[in-house]
């Protein structure tokens, strides 16, 4: 998993809010995750940094592993990039496209990440 990430950059393709689409909000930033947990955010004129790692959140070893993707950025709570700081679940993982969700647990509310590798 954490090899997939830290090879090219990657894309936001889809980030959807409890049924609202809120892509166009991540559209133009390029995002660069290196092997030593950093990550970069840019679109040319904005740059945010901010942090990510994935952890096993599994209580028992008999269970099936509960792989997590922590991602942080730096930022104030109404910028748009404080709507990815969350531990996510993993849904899929490919070579290209890396799939996100997480239930909130405050208001029930769903929330979907996808991440593609630019060409």
């Amino acid at each position: 998993m954490v090899d997939t990430f830290i090879t090219g950059s990657w894309i936001v393709t889809n980030f959807n809010d409890s049924g609202q689409d809120e892509t166009n909000d991540f559209t133009s930033y390029d995002f660069t995750f290196a092997s030593n947990g950093t990550v970069v955010a840019t679109n040319g004129t904005e740059t945010i940094n901010g942090t990510w790692s994935v952890t096993d959140s599994s209580s028992s070893s008999s269970s099936s592993s509960d792989i997590d993707f922590n991602l942080f950025f730096n930022v104030s709570t109404t910028h748009n990039f404080d709507d990815l700081n969350d531990d996510w679940d993993i849904v899929s993982v490919s070579s290209n496209e890396v799939s996100l969700i997480d239930i909130s647990g405050g208001n029930g509310g769903t929330y979907r990440l996808t991440f593609t590798k630019n060409p």
